[in-house]
């Protein structure tokens, strides 16, 4: 274990993952299906090139529950086009705030879905997330309530929020899938499927890129690919609750890329909002950490060695 290492790889993953927004958001006439095929298409590149030179290849291609598989392409699938659809709408910042509520809402599915005790102090930042998101999310709210009809940015935000959902949605798969399958097979079934799925909107207007936005939806997908990979390699030099903290620096990243490339600079409201979600973020991540520690201990209590 090296916790410094796997710190640096995270920040280098979410580093990556903006950087892949930042191209998508920079081609707002290509459409969301072909920018969805792009992103997939080539992130295969460096991740079949990572699985081979780590011997993994083959178990990429090896699942033991396609259902399962299916189920997570459905909802992570549907809810990239959505986010990718949102960021030709909304502010990157604001875009951002409002997608950090997918772990929040991820915590709430799984005492519905899989029955998972959920306590005081775990529901009490789960509101506070939920709080921020709704100061996140007020002024577009307020748009609707005046009968303004088409409003871009309200659509946009709503859509991230629907991303966020089906994000949620998709973890709670992936935790079920790890059960059977490997990381590997994960990530390839993933990212193909998708690429095969988006397919089916090209009748609906697809367009021949400049060479500029062909040059973006290319380094949308290699960024994508190798933030999937970094991602990966952070979590084999340091534990999952001592990494998790490190994904807020996105914010970090997509303030920067919104202001030096699109002049785009939050609300205070946004702000406000972004800081009480990651705030109850980190606070779950805490809590999280400090159950483990406490079934750890019992079960070395329990161990017959004792």
């Amino acid at each position: 274990m090296n916790p410094p290492l796997g710190i640096a790889l995270k920040i280098c993953a979410t580093l990556s993952f903006a950087v892949m927004v930042a191209c998508i958001k920079a081609v707002p006439g290509v459409p969301t299906g072909e920018v969805v095929f792009s992103r997939s298409f080539f992130a295969l590149l460096p991740l079949v090139l990572y699985f081979g030179l780590k011997g993994q290849l083959a178990s990429a291609f090896k699942t033991n529950n396609l259902k399962g598989q299916i189920k997570r392409t459905l909802a992570g699938g549907i809810s990239m086009v959505m986010w990718f659809a949102a960021l030709k709408l909304l502010p990157l910042p604001e875009a951002m705030a409002i997608s950090f509520a997918a772990p929040i809402i991820t915590l709430v599915l799984a005492v519905v879905l899989l029955k998972e005790t959920m306590r005081i102090y775990r529901w009490s930042a789960a509101i506070a997330g939920f709080t921020g998101v709704l100061i996140i999310l007020w002024p577009r709210l307020a748009v609707l309530q005046t009968g303004v009809a088409g409003d871009g940015e309200t659509l946009g935000a709503l859509l991230v929020l629907a991303s966020a959902c089906l994000v949620a949605v998709a973890m709670i798969q992936i935790r079920e899938l790890v059960a059977t399958e490997s990381t590997q097979s994960i990530i390839f079934y993933f990212t193909f499927t998708v690429m095969i799925g988006s397919l089916a909107s090209m009748p609906f207007g697809w367009v021949w890129p400049t060479r500029s936005d062909a040059t973006l939806l290319i380094g949308a997908g290699v960024f994508g690919g190798v933030g999937q990979i970094l991602l990966t390699e952070c979590y084999r030099h340091a534990d999952a609750s001592t990494i998790a903290p490190f994904e807020y620096t996105s914010m970090i990243w997509g303030l920067a890329i919104a202001y030096l490339l699109f002049s785009e600079v939050p609300s205070l409201t946004v702000l406000i909002g972004a800081a009480i979600v990651i705030t109850a973020g980190l606070f779950i991540i805490h809590r999280e950490h400090q159950l483990g520690l406490k079934r750890g201990k019992a079960r070395r209590l329990q161990s017959p060695q004792n």
